[in-house]
């Protein structure tokens, strides 16, 4: 149990079972009548941002998360294979736990997953991954001074906007918070 008074950015809660992220707080002590605290509150499995007031000292129950680096290995239908690298059990997870981070996994990748109990509730990837690119238009001499970009297709199957000087076959660097080209790799 922890108190409504030591809430902190990012702790996440279980909420009448369903798990919460607090992504925002703000303790209030009116002029009158008791101290509350505001919080935004976002869904771990389902990514649904709700608006909650709860009294000052209220008990809560946080939510006992454990992190868990495991390897990649393969998809199967709609889940994710992936592999604990010190025991060999693997674990199918899937896709809506990863949150859309799955278009940024190569097999054989370590990634950092977020357990509750024996559930998979969110995975930790890395800022940025270097992938191949598969498909695009060729680049032609000249197209470096403009600003445009052009489509291209990842060795992963997503899709992101590129400077028009890019061709398949090289190797780029992409944002996986915003899913956009950084650099070439």
């Amino acid at each position: 149990m922890v108190s409504t008074n030591s809430l902190k950015n990012g702790m996440t809660l279980n909420i009448d079972g369903q798990l919460w992220r607090v992504d925002y707080f703000q303790h209030v002590k009116p002029g009158k009548g008791g101290a509350f605290v505001r919080t935004t509150l976002k869904g771990v499995r389902n990514g649904k941002t709700v608006d909650r007031t709860f009294r000052a000292g209220e008990n809560l129950q946080q939510a006992i998360l454990t992190k868990r680096a495991l390897q990649y290995l393969y998809r199967d239908g709609d889940d994710f294979v992936f592999m604990d690298t010190e025991h060999f059990e693997q674990t199918p997870v899937p896709a809506a736990a990863l949150a859309g981070g799955a278009k940024w996994l190569k097999e054989g990748e370590t990634i950092e997953l977020v357990f509750h109990g024996e559930e998979v509730v969110d995975a930790n990837l890395p800022a940025s991954v270097e992938l191949a690119v598969t498909d695009t238009e060729p680049g032609l001499q000249g197209d470096r001074v403009s600003g445009a970009t052009k489509p291209a297709t990842l060795e992963t199957g997503a899709v992101v906007a590129v400077p028009l000087f890019i061709n398949p076959g090289e190797t780029v660097k992409v944002d996986t918070r915003s899913g956009e080209y950084i650099s070439r790799a």
